[in-house]
């Protein structure tokens, strides 16, 4: 029956590719975000994603962190970010109120801490690295996850240091890896237009090239859902397929909703959920040396992050306990669920839950797995 599917949206060769352990190329992935029927899509990306993880469906108990909004950067998608100091909602926790945030959930079993922040022109580089050794000094032993590629390469112009200086000084501070976020899309001409004054393509790239070196993974993202054409998406995905080819060191691909509440491009629609679903099964049938394939639950919605689950994704990122970017652009997710709250939309999905660290090892079982039956 799904064959004849797959004959009828014209996609048995892409299977057969799948089939055979073929790489897809750029043509399989634009004929693939603009096939008719999504549910063969889908039914393919969920074959690929059970050949790698079968039911199993991963999140952390983790804390995400904006430690400040102030921004040089005018990204025209941004509903987060202040350009100056006192411009109204603008804020920068001081180093107390910061650690105050872990302290506060000495009671929690969290694994990791998630810190992203504006483009700050004023604080000194030691503010990031003291942060980095307090959080250290509460918890030994909690994973920090901090600072994205565009981050870096602003403290690299603005303090006067290498990349390379940057994150070796921030490693020894106590960063364990980078997040994703400042991919955008990593077309020029997209770029040029919604985010101009901010890390470039091929810097954001070396920057990953150079924090897998150091041996430290990251993650990767991509905002759709804009201006970006399906093609500018393919591209983005085979950029990142050929530097983790190169390294090894990309754990997770996010895909991103764009929100467009409260920023300079709300003229434009949001992502549909059939468009994110897309998005999410094309990603993990492009990336086949990319481990996992997230459905960030904050930016999707919990029903469409659920639906997800059988269209590639096989993580759902965490607890998060506080955010503030997507929900300053709209979004109506709630800021927080406890590991009991995931793993029940998880088993209503029909997946299994587990709780993972930062880097997949197996943390928890949840109990409702054990008594669901899963």
């Amino acid at each position: 029956m799904m064959k004849s599917r797959l004959a009828d949206a014209q996609l048995l060769d892409i299977d057969a590719k799948l089939e055979a352990g073929e790489r897809l190329t750029f043509d399989d992935g634009v004929r693939l975000f603009e096939s008719s029927d999504a549910l063969a899509v889908g039914w393919l990306a969920n074959r690929e994603r059970e050949r790698r993880h079968g039911p199993r469906t991963y999140f952390n108990y983790n804390l995400r962190l904006e430690a400040t909004n102030v921004c040089v950067a005018s990204c025209l998608f941004c509903s987060f970010a202040r350009l100056k100091v006192g411009d109204p909602g603008s804020y920068t926790m001081s180093l107390e109120e910061a650690w105050n945030k872990l302290e506060a959930r000495a009671n929690q079993p969290l694994t990791e801490v998630h810190i992203v922040n504006g483009l700050h022109p004023d604080l000194p580089f030691d503010y990031y690295t003291k942060l980095l050794r307090g959080f250290k000094r509460i918890r030994s032993d909690i994973h920090l996850k901090c600072f994205t590629a565009v981050e870096i390469a602003f403290f690299a112009d603005l303090y006067g240091m290498s990349d390379e200086e940057v994150l070796r000084q921030l490693i020894t501070a106590g960063l364990d890896s980078l997040p994703g976020g400042g991919a955008e899309i990593f077309a020029d001409r997209v770029r040029q237009k919604i985010c101009h004054d901010k890390c470039g393509t091929e810097r954001y790239l070396e920057i990953h090239r150079t924090t897998h070196r150091l041996g430290l993974p990251s993650n990767v993202t991509m905002l759709y859902g804009h201006i970006e054409t399906v093609g500018e998406r393919v591209d983005h995905m085979l950029r990142c397929r050929a530097l983790q080819d190169e390294t090894g060191g990309f754990q997770a691909f996010i895909p991103l909703a764009f929100h467009p509440d409260n920023n300079q491009m709300r003229k434009l629609p949001a992502p549909s959920a059939t468009d994110t679903l897309m998005v999410h099964a094309v990603a993990r049938l492009m990336l086949d040396n990319v481990p996992h394939v997230k459905a960030f639950w904050i930016a999707t919605g919990v029903e469409v992050a659920q639906m997800a689950l059988w269209f590639g994704a096989d993580d759902l990122d965490g607890t998060v306990q506080e955010e503030k970017i997507y929900h300053m652009a709209g979004a109506t997710t709630p800021e927080t669920m406890t590991p009991a709250e995931i793993s029940r939309l998880v088993l209503a999905a029909g997946r299994q839950p587990l709780e993972r660290d930062t880097l997949y090892n197996i943390v928890n079982v949840p109990e409702t797995l054990t008594t669901s039956g899963a």
